[in-house]
């Protein structure tokens, strides 16, 4: 595949991945610190370590803290990404069993209080980690588009700066969502993970229309409002046919692999993305087990990819 030229103003956006851990190698571990490092080598500047708050289906009042990282591993992870030169964005995530944070919604009034006093809770406490490891910024929910439309944002956004000092945002699941959040004023940043359908995997000039209808979407969010525009997630798996569908995960659908296709759609993200207003883009993902990846690997992962190399070329000249 020929790769594309590193533009001049690529370096001027912070750039990294979604750090993932697996259960063999969790934050704090010497595996997830060579991800650091192999991460800060191809020109990665900042990662975003996510934990996760579960619940056991949308309508669930009943959130609580996931078991995946504890508090100590978690301030381990971000002291190893610092040490390894890369700023770190702490980006919770909601996990809902056979389902997905966007789905989230209550069926009454009392299990919204409820659920957001217990959101806010956990929240403050992640809040803290993240300040007393030295995090630069933190998202205060990522993709809750049935919720984000609640006036209860504020005491979540109250008590996370109570605990953190440094940027706050929220991750929007895509641009449309991000027109629609009403506290952005109350934030230092406007964060969106973008996922649209692209189209058939050999028409490659039909995906510039939908990159560039949220990249476009976005830029115009941060100049209205005079805020950043973080990307925190742009990603596909490198398997036949996941343009069609590229929030896919492996698990939901086998595939062949074709890194060439993952590596060409973050190329061309990457050049959409270059505009005002757009501050940082973040790629979903690496993962901390250093086995993970491969061509004939299926995932998101960019590890040991054509996608790999193609960033190293963009932001190293490597």
């Amino acid at each position: 595949m020929l790769l594309p030229a590193a533009a001049p103003a690529a370096a001027e956006r912070r750039r990294g991945f979604n750090l993932i851990a697996s259960p063999a190698h969790p934050l704090g571990s010497e595996a997830a610190a060579r991800a650091c490092a192999a991460m800060r080598r191809i020109g990665a500047d900042t990662v975003a370590l996510v934990p996760f708050l579960w619940q056991s289906h949308p309508a669930d009042p009943q959130i609580i803290r996931g078991a995946d990282t504890s508090d100590d591993d978690l301030a381990a992870g971000i002291r190893q990404a610092r040490a390894a030169g890369l700023r770190v964005l702490l980006k919770p995530h909601v996990w809902v069993p056979e389902s997905w944070a966007g789905a989230v919604e209550m069926r009454e009034e009392a299990h919204w209080q409820l659920w957001f006093r217990r959101y806010a809770t956990a929240i403050a406490r992640l809040a803290e980690v993240a300040q007393a490891a030295g995090a630069e910024a933190f998202a205060i929910g990522t993709e809750l588009a049935r919720c984000s439309h609640r006036e209860e944002w504020e005491m979540v956004i109250a008590a996370a700066r109570a605990a953190f000092g440094g940027a706050l945002t929220y991750v929007a699941h895509n641009a449309e969502e991000a027109q629609r959040v009403p506290f952005w004023t109350s934030l230092d940043a406007i964060g969106a993970s973008l996922y649209p359908v692209l189209g058939p995997a050999d028409e490659e000039a039909a995906w510039v229309a939908p990159m560039r209808r949220e990249a476009e979407t976005l830029a115009g969010l941060a100049a209205r409002l005079a805020k950043p525009v973080w990307v925190c997630e742009i990603g596909l798996r490198s398997a036949a046919g996941a343009t069609e569908r590229p929030w896919e995960s492996a698990e939901e659908r086998a595939a062949e692999p074709d890194e060439e296709l993952q590596a060409r759609v973050l190329a061309r993200w990457w050049q959409e993305l270059d505009r005002p207003g757009i501050g940082m883009v973040l790629i979903w993902r690496w993962l901390t087990d250093p086995a993970a990846g491969g061509p004939r690997d299926t995932d998101f992962t960019v590890q040991g990819k054509q996608a790999e190399l193609l960033l190293a070329r963009l932001w190293r000249g490597g």
